[in-house]
């Protein structure tokens, strides 16, 4: 079983109409958990989204050490050799989402946004725009960069990257996110060419504060009225009741 959140107090959205998705984002709040079986998560919620038996759902949570790499990775973005990366308790996992090879850890918020949508540019510039007000909220100033091209996507602060954005669109639902450098090692970051872009220098919030800052709170409702949505918490169990009552088949 997946680790949900403490969920005592949250009213959860599923009623006997939640079968009908509404302007709501289910906010699904989890604990660390490993990247395959969140891989497995998303992948139950996209067919339920695809099917319309949700509305749109955000899953957060963190990640054991792992390192994945995206479609547009390249040879030569492990250069120390993946045995030694094992060694130091980091697994690799080729994904489907865009982009190039990342690392995710404790201590780094990730969010899985499972969407339907019809632009996909403009849906990464609103997840972009969402973190941005999310670390304004910080007290941080940042930007993203989408003059620059695809490699730059995600945002920065400075010439400092803070978070990075890599997804994957079928039959218009959206899988995978969006992870943010909150108080995690940037080591791993130094191990490896991060999103392919040689040279670059990682960031956290933590780093740049001075502090530690959560920012867990703010993304959901940040990310919920960039895309003109109402966030609604909804435990793991109340999602996964949904998920098992949804008239879907599963990708096999």
């Amino acid at each position: 079983m997946l680790p949900a959140r403490d969920t005592e107090h949250i009213d959860d959205p599923v009623t006997e109409n939640s079968s009908v998705p509404g302007r709501d984002l289910w906010v699904c709040e989890l604990d660390v958990v490993e990247y395959g079986d969140a891989l497995a998560l998303q992948e139950r919620v996209r067919a339920a989204r695809q099917a319309h038996a949700i509305p749109d759902t955000l899953l957060l949570l963190e990640h054991p050490p792992v390192y994945t790499r995206g479609r547009r990775s390249l040879p030569g973005e492990l250069p120390l050799g993946e045995d030694w990366y094992r060694a130091q308790g980091i697994d690799i996992v080729d994904v489907d989402r865009g982009g190039k090879l990342t690392y995710h850890g404790p201590g780094q918020l990730v969010g899985y946004p499972i969407m339907e949508i019809t632009d996909v540019i403009a849906y990464l510039r609103t997840i972009e725009s969402a973190i941005v007000a999310t670390l304004a909220d910080a007290g941080l100033g940042a930007r993203g960069r989408p003059h620059d091209g695809p490699d730059y996507t995600g945002v920065w602060t400075g010439d400092r990257k803070i978070a990075s954005i890599g997804v994957h669109v079928s039959r218009g639902v959206t899988t995978h996110g969006f992870a943010i450098n909150v108080s995690n090692d940037l080591e791993p970051f130094a191990w490896v060419v991060p999103c392919g872009l040689s040279g670059v220098s990682m960031t956290s919030v933590a780093r740049e504060a001075g502090r530690t800052v959560a920012v867990r709170a703010n993304i959901a409702e940040r990310l919920a009225e960039a895309f003109g949505l109402r966030a609604s918490p909804v435990s793991f169990d109340a999602l996964g009741e949904a998920l098992m009552h949804a008239d879907v088949r599963q990708p096999g």
